[in-house]
């Protein structure tokens, strides 16, 4: 893991010993755990360094600022962890919840926060439709990260819910983003969001070109989205 220090040293993060070793222990456990549970294909651990933990720090870089104490981060779809538990490690003051429907996901979850003894983390199961109406999620973030989630439509519903006004949606996309952006805006809208920015991540070895599109949270989501489960992926708001 001593390559990721390097690679998280060009994104701003300055990762100690420590840190490399929890990064170590998660990698152990996301390969112990392959046989039981559907977490990744990629298992090698250059690959797991590259495509997952290299690229979840790489969210940090839409961070508006410093993270202190109270800052609090919401990973939707959160599968094996990822972007919010390498985020967490690097940011061990980052108040950090993970959300994810399959319960075999987040029973790994569960087990990978003790084994490496983090802090201030909390793993809910369940889809984002029907957590984000619940009171202490809904608004309640000032970060909300997703990866690989769903197009940009159907993620601005899945996610904005959530966000806190003022808060961010950072969603990790490809490099060919800018007319799904473009194509989001009424979506984007409807959720009391509106398009930021959107971030090159820069590239790392073979690793596709990464693209951070970031959503500011401007006004309160109407009460009747997010829409029943399901529904925002299979009919987006255009």
């Amino acid at each position: 893991m001593r390559r990721l220090r390097e690679e998280a040293a060009q994104l701003g993060i300055d990762l100690s010993d420590p840190q490399l070793r929890l990064f170590r222990r998660y990698y152990e456990e996301l390969v112990r755990w392959r046989s039981r549970v559907n977490l990744t294909a990629v298992t090698d651990v250059e690959g797991v360094r590259s495509r997952h933990f290299r690229d979840s720090l790489s969210v940090a870089l839409a961070f508006p600022g410093p993270v202190g104490e109270g800052t609090r981060l919401l990973d939707v779809g959160s599968g094996a962890g990822f972007p919010g538990l390498p985020l967490k490690i690097a940011f061990p003051r980052l108040g950090t919840t993970l959300i994810e429907a399959t319960a075999k996901k987040t029973a790994f979850l569960g087990h990978l926060v003790d084994a490496l003894g983090l802090a201030g983390v909390e793993v809910l199961t369940g889809r984002a439709e029907t957590l984000g109406r619940e009171d202490g999620l809904r608004e309640a973030f000032d970060l909300v990260a997703a990866r690989a989630v769903a197009g940009l439509p159907a993620l601005a519903e899945l996610t904005l819910p959530f966000c806190r006004l003022g808060g961010l949606v950072i969603a990790q996309k490809g490099s060919a983003v800018q007319e799904e952006a473009a194509g989001a805006g009424r979506a984007i809208e409807a959720m009391g969001g509106v398009l930021r920015e959107v971030v090159p991540v820069p590239a790392s070895g073979r690793q596709e070109r990464r693209t951070l599109v970031v959503l500011e949270k401007v006004a309160p989501t109407p009460e009747r989205y997010p829409r029943r489960p399901g529904i925002p992926v299979k009919r987006p708001l255009w």
